[in-house]
This record gives C-alpha cells, structure tokens and sequence, in this order.
C-alpha cells in the first residue's frame, strides 16, 4: 500500500510537472509564433482584433523584400562577423590567460585571479564612460576592431577556464616538462585537447553575448554599415510606425542565425548552463 501510495504521487507529481512546463513553454513561444504570423501577413492590412493577424491570406513576398531590399542582411553580416573574430579571440586569450594563472607558479598569480573575481562584481554600464573614452583615442570609434576588442575582455569566461584548468593534474604537466617540454608545448598539445568542453561552453556564452550585445555597438557604431541587428532592427522598426509586418519579419529573419545554432549546439549549450551554474 505504501508503495502504491508512492507511485501515486509521483505520477501526480510528474504530470503536474508537465503541466506547468508545457504553459510555461506556450508562454515563451506565444511571442514568437505572432512575430511569424505577422511576418506572412499583407501589408497595410487592416487589424481589427489580435485574431486578425493569424487569419489568412498569407504571403512569403515580405522575406525577400527585407533581405533585397533593407540593410538587415549587412547587418546580419556584421553581427556574425563581429561575433565569430571576438569569439575565437576570446576563447584564445582566456585560455591562454587561465592556463598561467591555474598552472605557472608566479608572484601574484592569486591577486590577479582575485582582481577578476571582482570583475564580476562591476556591472558593465559603470565601465562604458572610461571604455569610449580608451576606445575614442585610440580612434577606433565606428570601427569594427572598436566593437570586437571591448568583447573580448570578460571576467566569467576567464574565471570558467580558470576553475577548469585548475582540475588537470599536475602530475601530467610535470611528466611533459620532464621529458623537455616547455609551456607552449604543455598549452597546445596537453592542456587544449583536454579542454574540448570547457572551450565550447565559452565559446557559445562568448558568441551569444557578442551577439545579443546592445549598450556597445549603440556607442560606437556612428553609421548604419557598422549597425548590428540588436542596433539596427529598432532603427528599422522605427521607420514604420502603424504596420508591424516589416519590423516583424526582420526580427524573425534576423532569429534565424541563432536558431541554427542552438539547433546544431543543443547539447553543448545544455552542458555548458550545466557546467557553469549558470541560469537564465
């Protein structure tokens, strides 16, 4: 009976859980499902009710008009592009600065981790005056070097490889000095190998963050050729202020480069939150 009683609950446990996942979900996928139902709309049509713009007739013609006919697929480019060189540059650089902080002994190795461990404590806003003013006299105001180098420079990813690293025995690091090899043969072809997962966990988190970011590119980016999609499509849907069909494709065509990619890297996306301890 006290089993029986058990298995109960937890299959009223388990569809209650289900429940409140599959609401939860249709929460979150409402507002994409209306931007795709608006962006196959005509038009100019007239909307009497929110039940009018998932009414046919429908048409695919507004998906060309923005990629022929908008700047949204310059933008599309400089977003990927920005975001793919302050990836790799990123994922470098933090590695590179992990593996001398977690495994080369020197003089203020934990200060230096510690002054990263601070990093995550000022929030960027407070750092954006001082950033123009550094990028602005090195005149690289509008430039793409200007919007990928202040990516690159972030405490988590830093302190992710760090705590990573710190994991790898250093009994394999001594064996390899042993046998005569020096730091770079112990980055490249010990410690890189062993790091495949950690390396995508900050690699996606990097890409995501280079291509959600806003508050940057908003400053720096003075024309609309160096725009990203998160600067453009609001300058965009700005230029239509009764129909929503045009700012509302855009959206979704500007959704599909993300889309792929969490379609290609579920797993590791999954793994990396699981990794970090990191919601949201």
């Amino acid at each position: 009976m006290i089993q029986h009683a058990g298995m109960k609950k937890a299959r009223i446990g388990n569809a209650s859980l289900t429940i409140i996942s599959g609401m939860i979900a249709i929460i979150f996928l409402a507002p994409i499902l209306w931007s795709l139902a608006v962006s196959l709309q005509v038009e100019g049509r007239q909307i009497t009710s929110i039940w009018d713009w998932f009414k046919p007739p429908y048409t695919l013609q507004n998906y060309p008009d923005i990629i022929m006919n908008s700047e949204v697929p310059l933008w599309m480019f400089n977003s990927l592009f920005i975001a793919v060189v302050a990836t790799l540059l990123t994922v470098f650089l933090s590695a590179m600065a992990a593996y001398a902080i977690a495994k080369i002994e020197f003089r203020g190795s934990r200060l230096i981790f510690f002054y990263f461990l601070l990093g995550l404590m000022v929030p960027g806003e407070a750092t954006i005056v001082p950033l123009f003013i550094t990028v602005n006299g090195f005149d690289l105001i509008d430039t793409y070097p200007g919007l990928i180098f202040p990516a690159i420079a972030g405490s988590m990813n830093l302190i992710i490889m760090v705590t990573f690293l710190r994991g790898i025995p250093n009994e394999l690091i001594e064996a390899v000095k042993i046998d005569g090899g020096n730091h770079l043969t112990i980055f490249f072809k010990i410690v890189l190998p062993l790091s495949k997962a950690v390396l995508s966990t900050v690699s996606i988190f990097a890409f995501i963050a280079s291509w959600n970011n806003y508050l940057w590119p908003l400053l720096c980016a003075m024309s609309s050729s160096k725009f990203t999609l998160p600067i453009g499509i609001p300058t965009f849907a700005g230029t239509y202020t009764v129909d929503y069909v045009k700012p509302l494709t855009a959206n979704m065509v500007a959704s599909i480069p993300m889309i792929i990619l969490y379609i290609i890297f579920e797993k590791q996306i999954v793994q990396g939150i699981t990794m970090t301890g990191v919601k949201g």
